[in-house]
C-alpha cells in the first residue's frame, strides 16, 4: 500500500525542509506514518496541528532541566 499524500497542488506555500534528524528518529516516524497509510509529511503536518500549546506558545509537555522555579525565601 502506498502512504496516503495530500493531492497535488492542495499546498498553499509548500516548503522542503532540511533538518537532520538521527536515523532512528526518521525511522521511527517513518514506520508510524506507514501504520496510518499517509507520507511522515502529512503526519508531521497533522501532529503540528495537534500540538497543546501554553501561554507562551510551547507545548505543554516541553519541561526541559532548568525550567524549574526556584523557591523564593519568605522568611
Amino acid at each position: 500500500m502506498t502512504a496516503r499524500r495530500l493531492p497535488r497542488g492542495t499546498r498553499v506555500k509548500p516548503v522542503s525542509v532540511g533538518w537532520k534528524i538521527e536515523q532512528t528518529s526518521k525511522d521511527k516516524m517513518d514506520a508510524v506514518a506507514a501504520a496510518m497509510g499517509v507520507s511522515a509529511a502529512v503526519l508531521l503536518e497533522e501532529m503540528i496541528d495537534r500540538l497543546d500549546l501554553d501561554e507562551h506558545g510551547v507545548p505543554t509537555w516541553w519541561t526541559p532541566d532548568n525550567s524549574e522555579e526556584l523557591p523564593i525565601n519568605t522568611g
